[in-house]
């Protein structure tokens, strides 16, 4: 099968949270399996290259409309295992030090980069010659891809026999701008209906992919559900998606579990698997505890944070939690996001030296020592679509403290019994329920016997990818059959 991947951000090449990894995974996984060919679209930034990706040009260039204007698109390539990667190149779009905003907020022509960017996609295949048998699309950046195969391609010979899937990665991030754009994009205004492209009388590019795609997917089961019945989880789509409940499909996200791996992770002190981690834990919870200057004690609970900080992940009720633990449990959380929290975060750390540790940013390496060194890995998200940081955690045998929403209630599993537990969870994101649980987590940690069995339970996990593709190349075949009727 021919796949072609759309996205605005994939891993090694750029990102800025879970799409990037998740897009980098799915097109290593579908190309390793027979018969598929992938390539992958996106956008040049500007610090993409260098380093250990040499990019080369692809000869010549072609012209995109946006708006009263025509735009020149050109291409670079780089061959990324069995993945063929294109970077669609803009200056005047895509050179900038962003990928989405810059410190006064969001870009205010992020309706036309991201135009160009799914006119390119479609010119882009045609200019290499690759006509794919489906177009993956991800997130609203892309959502313009499905609605042009309807409208404008419709009658393109070249993707005749094309089908579009779209996968709602966060339905938060909707790319909602108004009916001028819809000129801009080149679309006419009997497109401008609520069964295709209106919005509240504007246009929003996440239901333009999910009402004109041929099928849409989402990152978790139970987010399928939840943004179809529960308004504060659909953000105003949820009619639209239970319009198209036939055609949405929850497929789990996985981890690329080569580079998770504590048995062969480089970054951490001492490797371990699921016989060895009594050991190999203790060793890096040490010296994570002597690199922050925090108590070297075995007997307190270490809980680590790797996490943007949103409002989304709940760290502000993490946060109002801390002071009725500080005796208890010790803290290490590594964050970039909301500038008041970050604020919060580190001054609570300068006043407790010996219990909290506190870095802003975000370090590859300091990451892994967290995910091997902790006890518990608090994750309170109000939602969460799928969540990657909690499959890592158990992974190496930290156990995750969440919310049953989303990916998280379909991974973590929490009951009175230990031997059938692999973390802790609450019903909401709530600071009472946070201490209520925290505090069952101290007690429990006394009983080394039931936490190890839970521990355990958490590294037998399988977070691969294996299932997970598998369904996404059934769907890909069902959406290519029914296109070609």
């Amino acid at each position: 099968m021919k796949i072609l991947i759309a996205a605005s951000e994939a891993f090694p090449f750029c990102k800025t949270g879970g799409l990037g990894d998740v897009v980098g995974a799915l097109a290593q996984v579908f190309s390793r399996a027979e018969g598929n060919e992938v390539v992958l679209f996106m956008p040049r930034y500007r610090n993409i290259g260098g380093g250990a990706f040499s990019l080369k040009a692809v000869g010549g260039s072609f012209l995109i409309p946006v708006g009263n204007s025509v735009e020149t698109a050109t291409m670079s390539h780089v061959q990324w295992g069995k993945v063929s990667v294109y970077f669609i190149e803009n200056s005047k779009y895509f050179d900038r030090p962003g990928i989405y905003r810059a410190n006064f907020g969001d870009y205010e022509d992020n309706d036309e980069r991201f135009i160009f960017f799914s006119r390119a996609v479609l010119e882009g295949a045609k200019f290499i010659g690759f006509k794919p048998d489906v177009i993956h699309c991800h997130d609203w950046q892309t959502g313009l891809v499905s609605a042009y195969l309807k409208t404008l391609y419709r009658i393109d010979s070249f993707f005749s026999k094309t089908a579009s899937v779209f996968t709602i990665n966060n339905i938060a991030y909707q790319g909602m701008f108004p009916k001028e754009t819809l000129l801009k994009a080149g679309f006419s205004w009997p497109d401008f209906t609520p069964d295709k492209l209106e919005f509240y009388g504007g246009l929003n590019y996440m239901k333009a992919g999910i009402m004109l795609s041929d099928l849409v997917t989402t990152v978790s089961p139970t987010y399928a559900s939840e943004i179809q019945f529960r308004p504060e989880f659909g953000k105003g789509l949820e009619g639209v998606l239970r319009y198209r409940t036939a055609d949405l499909f929850g497929i789990l996200n996985g981890i690329d579990e080569e580079i998770w791996d504590p048995a062969t992770d480089t970054f951490i002190e001492r490797g371990y698997d699921v016989k060895s981690f009594l050991r190999g834990k203790a060793a890096c919870k040490k010296a994570l505890q002597h690199e922050c200057a925090l108590e070297e004690s075995k007997d307190k609970i270490l809980a680590g944070v790797v996490s943007r900080l949103d409002h989304q992940k709940g760290l502000d009720i993490l946060f109002k939690a801390l002071p009725e633990f500080m005796n208890k449990m010790q803290f290490v959380i590594l964050g970039v996001g909301d500038p008041a929290l970050t604020e919060a975060f580190a001054e609570m750390a300068k006043a407790h030296p010996r219990q909290i540790f506190f870095k802003a940013g975000f370090d590859e390496g300091f990451a892994h020592k967290i995910y091997a060194a902790s006890d518990i890995f608090p994750m309170p998200s109000r939602f969460e679509p799928c969540g990657l940081s909690q499959m890592i955690a158990m992974r190496y045998g930290s156990l995750p403290v969440v919310t049953r929403t989303g990916g998280l209630k379909d991974t973590v599993n929490y009951t009175s019994e230990p031997k059938d537990s692999n973390g802790f969870a609450m019903d909401n994101a709530e600071e009472t329920q946070l201490k209520s649980i925290l505090g069952h987590a101290v007690s429990l940690f006394g009983w080394r016997e039931n936490w190890n069995t839970m521990v355990r339970n958490a590294m037998k996990g399988d977070y691969s990818w294996t299932k997970s593709s598998q369904d996404y190349l059934k769907l890909f075949n069902i959406a290519y059959q029914k296109k070609q009727l």
